[in-house]
């Protein structure tokens, strides 16, 4: 408990105490000394007793306050895969509509063939000769 104190220290304090107060008053001394130590204990205990009941109240403040958090970033997180998978369905849509409307506009385009497939295929009769 006195570890800040050595044991010459300890002699010095206990010849000046009995010199100021005598030998017939130390008992009442010591008396007086051990309920001033007695009810610095008990109000110790008092403000740490206090403390704990405040701060048990705060501590179920701070468990609600954190439910209420988790429950927003797992609503945020719903909402944001739920974008994210809409996003990309649009994509893909998009892109089936983009090949669709390419391949419906590369069958309205008229086919033009050069004179010279048309000779090797055969679809222009031999009386009908191009010439380049």
């Amino acid at each position: 408990m006195f570890a800040f104190i050595s044991g010459g220290e300890i002699v010095i304090v206990l010849l000046a105490v009995l010199m100021l107060f005598g030998s017939k008053s130390i008992p009442d001394v010591a008396r007086m000394l051990g309920k001033g130590m007695n009810e610095f204990r008990r109000a110790t205990d008092e403000l740490k007793r206090e403390f704990r009941e405040g701060a048990q109240g705060l501590d179920e403040e701070v468990t609600k306050v954190k439910r209420s958090i988790n429950e927003e970033v797992k609503t945020i997180k719903k909402g944001v895969t739920e974008d994210l998978d809409t996003d990309e369905k649009s994509i893909v849509n998009n892109e089936r509509e983009t090949s669709i409307d390419a391949y419906a506009s590369e069958e309205s385009k008229p086919s033009v063939t050069h004179p010279n497939d048309l000779r090797s295929s055969g679809a222009v009769s031999r009386g009908d000769q191009i010439h380049d």
